[in-house]
């Protein structure tokens, strides 16, 4: 099991990485200018890692409805398992940007953000989300 985690954005996109160990690490997040550039790196990491699963942060609603960006995420999952044939696994996100950004320093947060950190935090936290679910402390997957 290697996955990659996912927090999609119409800027960026955060990644993380994670295997049996069950421990999410932060990736560099892809903040390509185009769309399809993104595309590009994310199929790089992909390939170079053998990615055997990607787990999407799912943005629902406080309310659990799917609002505009939950929708955006589950189009992106589509397209995901069509360009890959991997497993996609969609992880509520609710506050994960909140809590990403709460660790680092207000003065420091709005040049940051650009840079893609505080999306692969985020990716990390929906990750690491997933893999406790999987593999129980002190268990296996």
């Amino acid at each position: 099991m290697r996955c990659l985690g996912i927090d999609y954005g119409e800027k960026r996109i955060g990644l993380s990485y994670g295997d049996e160990l069950g421990v999410a690490t932060p990736l560099p997040a892809l903040t390509d200018p185009t769309p399809k550039a993104r595309m590009a790196a994310l199929a790089q990491v992909i390939r170079q890692r053998t990615i055997t699963d990607l787990v999407l942060g799912h943005p629902l609603n406080m309310d659990d409805s799917a609002g505009f960006k939950a929708r955006e995420a589950e189009a992106f999952a589509v397209r995901l398992k069509e360009e890959f044939a991997l497993p996609v696994h969609l992880v509520d996100e609710r506050l994960t940007s909140y809590e990403a950004e709460s660790s680092i320093p207000k003065h420091q947060r709005r040049a940051l953000r650009a840079t893609g950190l505080i999306d692969s935090r985020a990716a990390c936290i929906i990750l690491q989300d997933y893999l406790n679910l999987r593999i129980p402390p002190g268990g296996s997957p």
